[in-house]
C-alpha cells in the first residue's frame, strides 16, 4: 500500500510517499480501507521528535491519528462491522491513519453518519474527542458556564466553540486572529476576540472555564480571569508551566489540567449522534491528496489554517 511515513526525526522534507506493508487486522480489529484522512498538530511534532522518549525507537514510522473510510476486512472475533461499512475513527498508537489502508480498534470506531462525506469525517475524531474531553472531564465544564476557548478558529477550538454549547454553556467567548473572527461567529461563539487586539487574559474574573485550544497561554498567565472555582484546560502542556501552576493551584480555589486525548467508542458515538443531528460540524479549511502530505503539514505548521487540514486518500 502507499504511506507517508520517515525513516529519521525532522522538519516536512523527511516524509516519504511509498510502499509500506499493508496491515493485517487482529482478532477485535478492523481493517479499512482509508478515503480520507487528516494532518493534526500532532503529526508535525511526532516527525520532529518530540515524543520520541515515549515511541519506539523503530523506524520507518507512519504519520497521522484520523480515518475515514471502507471496512476492507475484520477480525475473527468483530460483530459490529462489515466489509464495506462506512466507518471512521482514530489509529491506536502515534500513527498509521496517512496510507491507503489502516487498522482500527473495533470497540473506538464509529459508523460515519449519513449526512458526513468521507472528507468530513475525517475532521472530526482527534479534534472533537480532545475538544469534547477537555470541556467535559477536565474542566469540567457545568450547566450555565461562561466558557473562553483560546484558538477557536483551530481543529480543536471550531470543535470545542460548537461542543460547549452542546454541554450546556451558558456563554461561549473564542479568541481568534482578525481574518477568523467571522468563522468563529458563524459557529456560535456568543462574543469573539481578535486576539491581536485583546488580551483575554487581562479580563478579571470572567470566565468559568478557560481551553487554550492553541497552547499559546499559560495558567499562571490565566489565573486572573478565572473566577473563584475556575478551571483552565490545556492540551499542549509545557512541563515548567505546569510544575509552577501545580504549586500555585494548591493555594487557591482556581485548578488547572493538561491532558492528551485518549481512544473513545462511546465518544464517538456521541459526537455522531450530534453530528447527524446537526449539534455539531465540521470545519475544513483546505483538502491535499494523501501525495502531498509535505506540503499539507508546511502549511499546517504556519498556524493560519481555520479548522482542519484533509488528505483525500481512495
Amino acid at each position: 500500500m502507499k504511506a507517508i511515513y520517515f525513516n529519521e526525526y525532522g522538519p516536512a522534507s523527511v516524509l516519504h510517499y511509498g510502499e509500506q506493508p499493508t496491515p493485517t487486522p487482529k482478532a477485535k480489529q478492523i481493517l479499512v480501507r482509508v478515503q480520507a484522512s487528516s494532518v493534526n498538530p500532532v503529526d508535525w511534532k511526532i516527525r520532529e521528535g518530540a515524543m520520541k522518549l515515549i515511541m519506539p525507537p523503530t523506524f520507518p514510522k507512519l504519520t497521522g491519528r484520523d480515518v475515514a473510510g471502507e471496512v476492507a476486512a475484520v477480525g475473527d472475533d468483530v460483530v459490529r462491522f462489515a466489509p464495506g461499512d462506512r466507518v471512521y475513527g482514530m489509529v491506536a498508537g502515534m500513527g498509521g491513519a496517512n496510507a491507503e489502508y489502516a487498522v482500527l480498534e473495533e470497540v473506538e470506531s464509529a459508523f460515519i453518519p449519513d449526512n458526513l462525506s468521507f472528507e468530513q469525517a475525517a475532521a472530526v475524531p482527534l479534534v472533537a474527542i480532545t475538544a469534547l474531553q477537555a470541556l467535559r472531564d477536565h474542566a469540567p465544564l457545568l450547566s450555565g458556564d461562561r466558557v473562553l476557548i483560546n484558538g477557536a478558529s483551530g481543529g480543536v477550538g471550531a470543535m470545542a466553540v460548537q461542543i460547549a454549547w452542546a454541554l450546556g454553556a451558558g456563554e461561549v467567548i473564542g479568541t481568534c486572529g482578525p481574518d477568523n473572527v467571522e468563522l468563529v461567529r458563524s459557529l456560535g461563539a456568543s462574543q469573539v476576540y481578535n486576539y491581536k487586539e485583546h488580551d483575554f487574559t487581562k479580563d478579571q474574573s470572567r470566565y468559568d472555564v478557560v481551553f487554550d485550544a492553541a497552547g499559546k497561554s499559560s495558567f499562571s498567565e490565566s489565573k486572573a480571569c478565572l473566577r473563584n472555582n475556575g478551571r483552565y484546560v490545556t492540551t499542549q502542556p509545557d512541563p515548567k508551566a505546569i510544575a509552577a501552576a501545580v504549586i500555585s493551584a494548591a493555594f487557591s480555589s482556581k485548578k488547572q489540567a493538561a491532558f492528551m486525548a485518549k481512544n473513545s467508542g462511546s465518544d464517538m458515538a456521541l459526537l455522531s449522534a450530534w453530528l447527524k443531528a446537526g449539534t455539531i460540524h465540521p470545519v475544513i479549511d483546505r483538502t491535499f491528496p494523501l501525495s502531498e502530505t509535505r506540503t499539507a503539514q508546511e502549511y499546517g505548521e504556519q498556524g493560519e489554517s481555520k479548522g482542519k487540514i484533509v488528505l483525500t486518500v481512495g
